[in-house]
């Protein structure tokens, strides 16, 4: 089953609706489901990936678990949160919810690139910096690079705006900015290590931080190294150059370039050799990390 979107029915428990999580308050704490919707080229697809939100959540139970860092995960078990549940509605929310603490979000990206790719393949080609930091000449596509923190501006619709580190601290101070790159590059490098020994590549990522609501403490929040937030390439066909291939919806994002839809208006539906295949890498990324077999019950 591909599950788009979630409901509670008719009880009040105010809900956003983000590009993949529904997200729904419980007073104390949030509680986000993850779905299968799929994003690309800034719209959200008519038919979505299935298991991708189970993928999604155990993923981000896997490194919430592993990581020696503060974080805002309280459960993943959907029973946790409390609700009365019809056996419809349980079934859609197990393995998909995390119940979370509250934290005001800060209001960055905070993206650490180890090798150029991407938009900081783009701007090197241009200028011969990666947001505004100055790499050395002659470095080609995917290329490995000592780890930078490149912030970005959070967009709810659009693309994220890479800005500097000095706009981001004038924004929240610098001792505020000092941690969060420190932390972002930290917890990088210890993923990267553990990505590598189990056969892949940690391209780049991109964190979420916020502060706890009740104590104040800086919280790692949102999903984490998962492949909808981070980019994962297969070590043993690892070759810089060009493009490589990567654990996460590059088929879709191949097979809309192929169509002449305009990204003006709204995307086709996804044929269902690529919706098997990207769900196939998914998949594939979450055994290759956890080192177990795909399971959601």
């Amino acid at each position: 089953m591909t599950l788009l979107e979630t409901s509670l029915g008719s009880r009040l428990i105010p809900k956003r609706r983000g590009k993949v999580r529904d997200v729904y308050d419980l007073g104390d704490r949030l509680l986000l489901v993850a779905t299968d919707r799929l994003s690309a080229f800034d719209w959200v697809l008519p038919n979505g990936i299935p298991d991708k939100g189970r993928v999604l959540t155990g993923l981000s139970k896997y490194w919430f678990e592993r990581l020696k860092v503060s974080n805002h995960l309280v459960s993943t078990d959907i029973d946790a949160a409390g609700l009365v549940l019809a056996p419809a509605e349980r079934e859609a929310f197990v393995g998909r919810s995390m119940l979370v603490k509250k934290a005001r979000v800060v209001p960055f990206e905070c993206v650490v690139r180890g090798y150029l790719a991407g938009s900081g393949w783009k701007e090197y080609r241009r200028s011969g910096t990666v947001c505004g930091i100055i790499l050395r000449p002659g470095l080609v596509e995917s290329d490995r690079i000592e780890p930078i923190f490149t912030p970005a501006t959070k967009a709810e619709t659009g693309h994220d705006q890479n800005v500097s580190f000095e706009a981001m601290a004038g924004a929240l101070g610098k001792d505020v900015a000092l941690t969060l790159q420190s932390k972002s590059l930290e917890i990088y490098r210890v993923a990267a290590d553990l990505a590598l020994s189990r056969g892949l590549i940690l391209a780049d990522t991109k964190f979420e931080w916020g502060f706890d609501d009740v104590t104040g403490e800086l919280l790692l929040v949102d999903e984490v190294l998962t492949p909808d937030s981070s980019r994962y390439w297969p070590r043993d066909a690892y070759r810089p150059g060009g493009p490589q291939p990567s654990f996460d919806k590059q088929f879709v994002r191949d097979w809309l370039e192929t169509t002449g839809w305009d990204k003006a208006s709204p995307p086709p539906r996804l044929p269902e050799d690529v919706v098997q295949k990207t769900r196939s890498k998914y998949i594939e990324a979450f055994e290759k990390l956890t080192g177990q077999p795909f399971r959601w019950k």
